[in-house]
């Protein structure tokens, strides 16, 4: 069966399995593409790599991929010609790869000195097309939901009303729903218990907080405060969460979160 719509250069679809949920910091674990090429042949390829850091339980927790798994694997960096011919004179596509998978593979390219030349490529990003198609604004949510369109739309009333009538129908209609707010807040947007902050830049390990991001990864949130200080103050004035700068803040006046609860 030819391709859907006509190409005049190869289009590679492909994903990425991480060690995290930053382009620029996590490292590429697994890589599966497929080549799309102009009379509609496909070829498909997957490798398997060692981040050479340590994956993160949780993440192993999401893709099954272990330490263990990976250890006997090459690094990016034993693969990258490889997989820069596979990727060679192609567009991109992938569910969300704009703002992830392309990014991680140009990080990855770059840390190896090759310039992956995202520029010149075509991108297709499926997500967008699907988020085109199904819009998932408030008017469509009244749409589907009330079964009426959204008068008033984007008055702050009219939005806190239909707001409030959306929630009530899809706690009706989804059964599978938490019944609680408690228990609707963690399936909504699950979070870890053992970070101090919603992007996990502080984090309860080994009985103390570490920084958990950049250089001073691992290291104790205790000993900076007493022997870094402009590290702290760094932080209360970059481009972090508001909650990740109130915990730099208070370290700065020799203020800790509390440990997390049941540890």
């Amino acid at each position: 069966m030819s391709f859907p719509i006509q190409l005049d250069r190869p289009l590679v679809v492909f994903d990425i399995e991480s060690t995290g949920l930053s382009p620029r910091k996590d490292r590429i674990i697994e890589l599966s593409a497929v080549r799309v090429n102009i009379d509609g042949t496909e070829d498909k390829k997957t490798w398997l790599l060692n981040p050479g850091v340590p994956i993160p339980k949780e993440t192993s927790d999401i893709h099954g991929i272990t330490d263990d798994i990976v250890k006997d694997c090459p690094v990016f960096r034993e693969r990258a010609e490889e997989i820069a011919e596979f990727f060679a004179g192609a567009d991109l596509s992938g569910f969300n790869s704009d703002r992830y998978d392309i990014l991680c593979l140009e990080e990855e390219f770059a840390r190896v000195g090759i310039n992956f030349g995202v520029s010149r490529r075509r991108r297709v990003d499926v997500q967008r097309i699907y988020h085109k198609m199904f819009p998932r604004d408030l008017s469509s949510a009244v749409r589907e939901y009330l079964g009426r369109e959204h008068e008033g739309a984007h008055g702050a009333e009219a939005d806190t009303l239909a707001t409030l009538e959306i929630l009530k129908a899809q706690l009706t209609r989804h059964s599978q729903l938490p019944r609680t707010v408690a228990e609707l807040d963690s399936w909504i947007a699950p979070t870890d218990p053992l970070n101090a902050d919603r992007d996990g830049l502080f984090r309860w390990k080994n009985g103390e907080w570490i920084v958990n991001f950049g250089k001073k990864k691992g290291e104790s949130l205790k000993r900076i405060m007493l022997n870094e200080p402009n590290f702290l103050k760094w932080m209360t004035k970059g481009d972090f969460s508001a909650d990740a700068r109130m915990i730099a803040s208070d370290a700065l006046a020799g203020r800790l979160p509390p440990p997390p609860a049941n540890v």
